[in-house]
């Protein structure tokens, strides 16, 4: 919908008052205040949504953060979404969030590649120059007076990348300034202008404040809903679902709680010394500071003075003339938000709704989009409107239709999808990402919390000598009896999408496998060819002929494929082509209550592995825990997997398999183990081998192991970070460094995010053989993460190594070593 649009970041501004002051009034208060914030941290869920709520709902502030994170190297608490995955819906959890409490939303192109423990190793990752060039760039971008960061830049007892936030906020307040700073953003269409914020200053959050910090009072209550403070923040930071907020009440100085007192301090980091007026001393947050700005000024101070909340169409007039005489000023982006907020205000007081529905969210590129525009309006006041759209060539003229007070006027039209559009994918995650950093070919993208509409519509409404332009986008309103209505944004889709039956495929050197590809049909009549990509060394069959004949057929092709007579590991893509067009993209739909329903299409790889594999045993049981993509690799490596459940822990359902393996956070996440865990232990001591993953140490519903074993709560210093770093082996002649696979120092080598977490703290040295050693940069080294018991006849293996990110990775010694701990005993 063609929002009423506020400043609430998307919200719409309802024209009657809901209980206190008028929306539409407290609206045009906001405009009137030109003071701005941006907050500062690395990660969803590290914002302090407090002040972001008393900031936006209270003074009304220009309020934002942002996160130089999307939160794609955490753990997901909802399901099994992991990697990019997650990001995109860390990304609509905090717009979810923002929606509430009132603030923006940027981001940076920072990965988030897991836990970091210093803050040199993080901004070596990311790329520093790059990730300073991004906070520079949405400093840039939003220009606010004032900058607060939620950590602060000296290293401390936090994750590296909190404190590399803070750092990187210090330095790219100095540089924002700097014309010889970053001048690529200075020149060409975007162009951006230098910005220098008044002071950078790290909030506390209610700790013990540094001697002369500054303080405020964030509490409070909301004038238009009523609402306090504390509590919008508490519902907002509720958004943070993935991470387990919501669940309970989130409370605390970050998520609110209440609307007493809420005094938090704020230490100054640089720039110019605040006196009695706190964090704004010296900042003037008036219409005065703009040239040409101080009759705005006036002009909203009148409007505000005289409002009439009971017949909002009488203060048209008024904000026309503001409208008139801000057009005047020059264009920047600061003023260009105050005239999107002051046409928002005009549309509530016109009482003005625009729509944009199609049958269909999704289409493919050269197709036909038809669409139904409708607008209604409340005022009686002469008005007209049309639709042009932005992404079309001008050639034709508009059509105008009279509007009538309280009527719907509606148009139906087509328009045709360029062929080239591109399929609907996030920005950031189209091209190949750096080790630390996103790449993205058009920079004026770099910064913004999503992608902007494939087709947008532009409304135009004459009213009164000006016109109104009200963007908006085609949406699928999908309705459900007892369920708020889903308006769902247009999707660009492949006429075909991919899906490889497995993510990797394991080959033995110069061996041919077959590769089996499902293809699904969007479109019907869906005729051309499919072939395999493969990397060089590879071989593979040839291209075959498919037609789906309606939409939603499936289609099953398989593919021989023979690897190199070496190790090595590639990507296989699909490929599809239709008449002149090209498809090479997965499917993969997200849903969740909380966000809207997402769409992402990476494309259709799999990850193909050539190494030399040996395994003991033929029957593996798995029980699934908190969710990962070990199963299928024991699969790829030669296993017959089943899934199994805690009830399954019988000698006589067990009876049978030659390990039984535990997926990650299963005591964490599973309520029917500590009734049976001990028919696994039982299974052990008569033979089998079990293999637990890692677990948490917060919230165990059932024990680890059969013998004593501690999860320290200092997670920190019980996991090793650096994907390289050296492994020792404390007993090299143990059978899991040799039966079936001999490992050595190349079985290291090539692993992804971290060696692994979550390490045991102790152990019973009595039963517990601790076979390695590996440690970060500077530390002691931690003997934790591979864990042998002997019990009874069989063996019990405990391991906080990160198997769960390097088997689907395709990690060659990680196959290898999984395997033989598998295969203990055999």
């Amino acid at each position: 919908m063609g929002a009423l649009f506020g400043g609430f970041a998307g919200q719409g501004i309802a024209a009657d008052p809901p209980g206190g002051e008028s929306p539409i009034l407290y609206q045009m208060k906001q405009f009137k205040e030109l003071g701005s914030i941006l907050m500062v941290a690395a990660h969803p869920d590290d914002e302090n949504t407090q002040l972001i709520t008393y900031a936006a709902r209270g003074p009304g502030y220009r309020m934002a953060y942002l996160s130089l994170t999307r939160g794609d190297g955490g753990q997901n608490l909802l399901g099994p979404e992991f990697g990019p995955e997650l990001g995109l819906i860390r990304t609509e959890e905090l717009l979810a969030a923002r929606r509430l409490d009132g603030g923006q939303q940027f981001f940076t192109r920072a990965i988030d590649f897991g836990y970091s423990k210093t803050p040199e190793e993080t901004l070596k990752i990311w790329d520093r120059k790059e990730v300073l060039g991004d906070v520079v760039r949405v400093i840039r971008t939003f220009r606010p007076d004032v900058m607060v960061t939620v950590f602060s830049p000296t290293a401390g007892n936090t994750h590296g990348h909190h404190t590399a936030s803070a750092i990187l906020a210090v330095e790219a307040f100095k540089l924002a300034g700097d014309a010889k700073a970053y001048p690529e953003q200075l020149a060409g269409p975007g162009a951006l202008n230098v910005w220098q914020p008044k002071r950078v200053v790290m909030n506390s959050r209610g700790g013990p404040a540094a001697a002369g910090a500054m303080r405020m009072d964030i509490g409070g209550t909301d004038p238009v809903s009523g609402v306090a403070f504390g509590d919008i923040a508490t519902q907002s930071r509720a958004m943070h679902k993935t991470q387990g907020f919501g669940q309970t009440p989130a409370g605390g100085a970050r998520g609110g709680g209440g609307g007493g007192p809420n005094v938090q301090s704020f230490t100054l980091l640089d720039g110019a010394p605040a006196g009695a007026n706190g964090i704004f001393d010296g900042v003037d947050t008036t219409w005065a500071r703009v040239e040409g700005g101080a009759e705005i000024g006036k002009l909203a101070d009148d409007v505000i003075a005289k409002f009439d909340a009971k017949d909002p169409a009488a203060n048209v007039p008024g904000i026309l003339e503001m409208r008139k005489k801000l057009a005047a000023l020059p264009h920047d982006r600061m003023l260009d938000e105050k005239r999107r907020q002051l046409d928002g205000i005009l549309q509530a007081c016109l009482g003005l709704v625009v729509e944009t529905t199609v049958a269909n969210a999704q289409v493919v590129p050269g197709e036909q989009i038809k669409m139904k525009h409708t607008v209604t309006m409340s005022a009686a006041i002469p008005a007209r409107w049309s639709v042009t759209y932005p992404n079309e060539p001008a050639d034709r003229d508009p059509m105008w239709h009279d509007l009538k007070p309280g009527e719907r006027s509606a148009l139906d039209t087509s328009a045709t999808l360029s062929p080239t559009t591109k399929v609907s994918q996030p920005y950031w995650l189209r091209e190949e990402p750096g080790a630390g950093i996103f790449k993205v070919a058009d920079p004026s993208l770099i910064g913004r919390p999503e992608n902007p509409p494939p087709f947008p519509v532009d409304f135009s409404i004459e009213i009164a000598g000006q016109t109104l332009h009200v963007m908006d986008e085609p949406v699928q309103v999908i309705t459900a009896a007892g369920k708020p209505d889903i308006r769902r944004r247009l999707d660009v889709i492949a006429a075909v999408s991919m899906a490889f039956k497995n993510e990797v495929r394991v080959f033995a050197p110069g061996s041919e496998r077959a590769v089996e590809v499902e293809l699904t049909g969007y479109r019907a009549n869906a005729a051309g060819t499919l072939q395999l990509d493969v990397p060089a060394g590879w071989k593979t069959s040839a291209a075959q002929p498919f037609k789906l004949s309606a939409v939603g057929d499936h289609a099953k092709f398989t593919f021989n494929v023979t690897a190199p007579a070496k190790s090595a590991t590639g990507d296989i893509v699909a490929h599809a082509r239709i008449g002149d067009q090209d498809f090479t993209t997965a499917r993969k739909e997200i849903d969740y209550p909380h966000i809207p329903p997402l769409l992402m299409q990476p494309p259709a790889v799999c990850k193909a592995v050539s190494l030399d594999l040996a395994i003991a045993g033929k029957k593996v049981a798995y029980l699934p825990g908190a969710g990962d993509s070990v199963a299928p690799c024991l699969e790829q490596m030669g296993y017959e997997v089943t899934q199994i459940a805690g009830a399954d822990l019988t000698p006589e359902k067990l009876k049978g398999f030659d390990a039984v393996v535990v997926g990650i956070r299963a005591m964490n996440t599973r309520t029917d183990l500590a009734a049976n865990e001990q028919g696994l232990f039982d299974y052990a001591a008569a033979g089998g081998t079990v293999v637990v993953q890692y677990n948490q140490p917060g919230g165990l519903k059932a024990k680890l192991a059969p013998y004593n074993l501690t999860l320290s709560g200092d997670l920190p210093r019980n996991r090793v970070d650096e994907e390289d770093a050296k492994v020792t082996l404390l007993v090299p002649d143990h059978p899991a460094f040799n039966t079936p696979n001999k490992i050595g120092a190349a079985d290291w080598e090539g692993w992804v995010q971290e060696r692994g977490l979550n390490f045991p703290s102790d152990w019973d040295a009595a039963h517990f053989t601790a076979l390695l050693a590996c440690s970060d940069t500077g530390e002691a080294p931690l003997k934790g993460g591979l864990l042998v018991a002997d019990i009874g006849k069989g063996h019990f293996v405990y391991t906080g190594l990160a198997f769960f990110r390097q088997l689907p990775a395709g990690v060659p010694g990680a196959y290898r070593l999984f395997a033989n701990l598998v295969s203990l005993g055999k």
